[in-house]
């Protein structure tokens, strides 16, 4: 092995159906997959009561290796700065 270190980036997707923010979150995320090592999942919060409470009213909410960003700081360039190279 040459020492090499592979950094993977987690990103969750807090969404629900029907939100057009969270299907543009979503295109960003899908574009930085070319740039970065990405473990992605897209979480519905209509499928966890807690979750549901905690979220309604802020999705989209993408969390960046445990940092949470919402709207209105919420963006690609946003995302981008978390992401480890």
């Amino acid at each position: 092995m040459n020492g090499m270190v592979i950094i993977v980036n987690e990103i969750l997707l807090y969404t629900k159906q029907g939100c057009p923010l969270c299907e543009e979150a979503k295109i960003w995320i899908e574009l930085l997959k070319d740039d970065y090592i990405l473990e992605f999942r897209e979480i519905d919060i209509q499928s966890d009561e807690t979750l549901h409470d905690k979220y309604a009213l802020e999705i989209p909410v993408v969390s960046v290796n445990g940092e949470e960003l919402m709207f209105p700081q919420l963006s690609e360039v946003e995302i981008r700065q978390r992401l480890h190279d």
